[in-house]
């Protein structure tokens, strides 16, 4: 009786401190700024959300998904905080993480689906596809026992060559009209986030990064030591199209330009005191002159970079307005598997800058933003884009720079808006660009394979006018009219396929070496780099 009495006494105490051990853990994956550090805790009262959708799924008249209400639910709720919250289901969540972690498993190739065929666009060097014989213009015919040849879509294949480094996939394939069985054993295959890295000029460089995932730095570096050996005294570091990534390895890339303990920049929330990044080491470029390319989609981490690099007079600028995002987010795992991507603070650019766009007008508004630029001229008339957006701060030698609304270039080059007519947008709809060059590239590997690098293509290889008409022939059959295209979006059509051979062949880099030789933006930062 009285252990009984011990027992009534206690229990309510241990109830309590169970009630008070509801919390979980932030798990430390680094996201297009910082890692979650530290605990976090939630109240054992359950909240209204919770009992409505437990309402629901109890006594609503039909039969109803309560995991996509319960998504729904969450989505509406963070778009009322900012446009860079955001949940991700578990479904989608190793996919996402992947382009972060820079790697993930699988045989190693580019597809695309034909006439319901998946062909080979590209095989990595080296990978397990390559190392298994695969070619550029294989056809899959089956995978294991399964035909792959009729209702394939791109998940379904993908699901199929995927899975767990060492473990293998037989593929029936069809080459050169027989059908040849290879074994591939799958292996970690990497996301490079460096696109291209090469001496443009005599003493000038040029690497485009066009993310920032956990591999960047090693990528940047490797290349950075490359072109030193080769003699190059300037840089043209090209960030447009970089949507950003992961902070750290955007502060470590300008570590490398920039001398002493510089501040590259800090962030700070009502809920995350501030954190200062500075330079750590010794950098491999901190004299050599640097310009850095941007445009519109110049996003979040690549933007702390050109930030850090304009605020200390290290690079000038050169392009277009960056996109304005200077948000930072943080990764937690929640426990069905799926993520909350959370902002948790600012960042701010060495001057106290903060770059990141009004998006008190929602989501849809801020969505909209690239396009009302576009609208309003500012894409391409040099002198909206210098209105200034927000407060003036001022560099280390005194020059003036705003926050409020992205990085402002130094040098600006107006938006080619021959590349969005009418004619053209359709024509990528259908994706018969892609289509006739990809099945060109097939045709023709052997005259391909004559070109020893993309130098040697860029300047020998030339599209013939019977190459149009059959170009002609094979759009309008695609649904594409081109009928009365005007002289210069026949000119960026030529190039862009161009490039995109010279992507069959020499993956990105070949791409990027290629189209390149028309860029005006390039063309002006030459100039500057001089």
């Amino acid at each position: 009786m009285k252990g009984r009495n011990k027992l009534q006494v206690w229990l309510p105490l241990l109830f309590a401190v169970i009630m008070v051990i509801g919390m979980i853990l932030g798990y430390k994956l680094r996201d297009n700024t910082q890692t979650a550090k530290s605990l976090f805790h939630f109240s054992t009262r359950r909240s209204p959300i919770q009992e409505v959708l437990d309402l629901v799924m109890l006594k609503y008249v039909d039969r109803i998904s309560t995991d996509t209400l319960g998504n729904d639910a969450i989505q509406d709720m963070l778009a009322k905080l900012d446009p860079h919250s955001n949940y991700i289901p578990a479904v989608h969540l190793k996919e996402v993480n992947e382009d972060l972690q820079g790697n993930f498993q699988g045989i190693g190739i580019e597809f695309q689906i034909f006439d319901d065929t998946v062909n080979v666009l590209s095989v990595l060097i080296g990978g397990p596809s390559d190392q298994a014989g695969l070619q550029v213009g294989d056809k899959f015919i089956r995978v294991g026992d399964s035909s792959v040849t009729k209702g394939i879509t791109s998940e379904k294949i993908k699901k199929m060559l995927r899975g767990p480094a060492g473990s293998e996939v037989t593929t029936t394939i069809l080459r050169n009209g027989q059908e040849k069985k290879v074994t591939i054993t799958r292996g970690t295959i990497p996301l490079p986030s460096l696109d291209a890295a090469y001496m443009i000029q005599p003493g000038i460089g040029y690497i485009r990064l066009g993310k920032f995932s956990e591999t960047t730095y090693e990528e940047f570096m490797a290349a950075l030591e490359d072109l030193l050996g080769k003699g190059m005294k300037s840089m043209m570091l090209d960030l447009r199209d970089n949507g950003g990534g992961i902070l750290t390895e955007a502060v470590d890339i300008a570590d490398e330009f920039l001398d002493g303990d510089k501040l590259i920049v800090y962030t700070e929330g009502s809920h995350m005191p501030r954190q200062d990044y500075r330079c750590k080491r010794k950098g491999l470029f901190e004299t050599g002159k640097v310009v850095v390319l941007t445009d519109e989609n110049t996003a979040s981490a690549s933007e702390v970079l050109a930030g850090a690099l304009q605020d200390w007079d290290r690079a000038e600028i050169v392009g277009r307005r960056s996109f304005g995002k200077g948000l930072v987010q943080e990764q937690y795992n929640l426990s069905d598997g799926s993520a909350l991507r959370l902002t948790v603070a600012r960042y701010y650019t060495p001057s106290g800058r903060s770059i990141q766009k009004p998006y008190d007008k929602g989501v849809d508004a801020y969505e909209q933003d690239i396009i009302d630029r576009y609208n309003h001229g500012e894409l391409v008339n040099q002198d909206s884009n210098k209105v200034s957006n927000g407060k003036a701060y001022k560099t280390s030698k005194g020059r003036t720079v705003y926050g409020g609304g992205g990085i402002m270039p130094d040098y600006f080059v107006a938006f080619d808006t021959s590349t969005i007519s009418d004619q053209l947008a359709s024509l990528y709809r259908t994706n018969a660009i892609s289509n006739f060059t990809y099945l060109y590239y097939v045709r023709n590997i052997q005259r391909m394979n004559q070109f020893k690098s993309p130098v040697d293509f860029a300047k020998g290889f030339e599209w013939t006018e019977n190459d149009w008409k059959d170009f002609l022939v094979f759009a309008a059959a695609d649904k594409g009219s081109l009928k009365g295209i005007p002289a210069k979006d026949r000119q960026f059509l030529l190039q862009r396929m161009k490039g995109l051979l010279a992507r069959y062949r020499w993956r990105s880099s070949g791409y990027f070496q290629v189209m390149n030789t028309w860029d005006e933006t390039l063309k002006k930062a030459l100039t500057v780099a001089g």
